[in-house]
């Protein structure tokens, strides 16, 4: 079986996409349980991971609009999750 370049490719942006969808699930599942709106520490990995997969594929594909997006979205997740980290330290000392 040949699997061709677009068609990996395709499998790269297909899972960068479940990736960053998966947050969401994560998120309302957390919720429901908690009966509040809250954002689990998981919910930044997967959109660290979602959104690095994307940026990835939206370099391949040179879209400087999805590029940008998948940027100013990573930077959010990162400083995110340096708050969540930086505050459970805190926390803990």
């Amino acid at each position: 079986m040949n699997v061709d370049k677009e068609m990996i490719w395709l499998a790269i942006g297909f899972i960068g996409q479940a990736l960053f969808s998966a947050r969401f699930i994560l998120q309302w599942l957390k919720s429901e349980r908690e009966k509040k709106s809250v954002f689990p520490v998981a919910f930044w990995y997967f959109s660290i991971a979602g959104g690095i997969t994307l940026l990835v594929y939206a370099i391949y594909r040179q879209d400087p609009v999805f590029i940008l997006g998948q940027l100013t979205g990573l930077f959010i997740y990162f400083r995110n999750l340096y708050f969540v980290i930086y505050e459970q330290k805190v926390c803990t000392e």
